[in-house]
């Protein structure tokens, strides 16, 4: 199970980090305006997602991969704070509504809970 879970993550991160640059357009909305330099900071996440994920996938790299991985999720938690601060019920996507914005944060932080058990069970 632990193999499993650790695979699905890998995957998941590789994947994520090459949409970063097949839909860099859907990751720069993400971007807090204030931070600024998104076509930046989208790269730099992408590669970042495809680099831990491969070190996720390689059975003795899944240690510091998922403590890696559990670092750059984190990271991302500014976004979704950021997206909660502006949200608004009247607004049409659900992602921009408060209840949308507080469900981008828990799963968020479920995918936290995933990287560090990948970690800790690679150990």
């Amino acid at each position: 199970m632990h193999a499993i879970a650790a695979v699905t993550l890998a995957v998941f991160l590789v994947v994520t980090g090459v949409m970063h640059f097949l839909t860099p357009g859907y990751f720069r909305r993400l971007v807090p305006a204030w931070l600024g330099r998104e076509r930046l900071l989208v790269a730099v996440s992408g590669a970042a997602e495809v680099v831990v994920g491969a070190l996720v996938l390689v059975p003795c790299g899944r240690p510091a991969g998922g403590w890696a991985a559990a670092v750059l999720i984190t990271g991302y938690q500014v976004s979704h704070m950021d997206a909660l601060r502006r949200a608004h019920p009247d607004r049409p996507r659900l992602l921009e509504r408060p209840s949308g914005a507080v469900a981008r944060l828990a799963v968020n932080v479920l995918y936290i809970a995933w990287a560090v058990a990948v970690a800790r069970s690679a150990a």
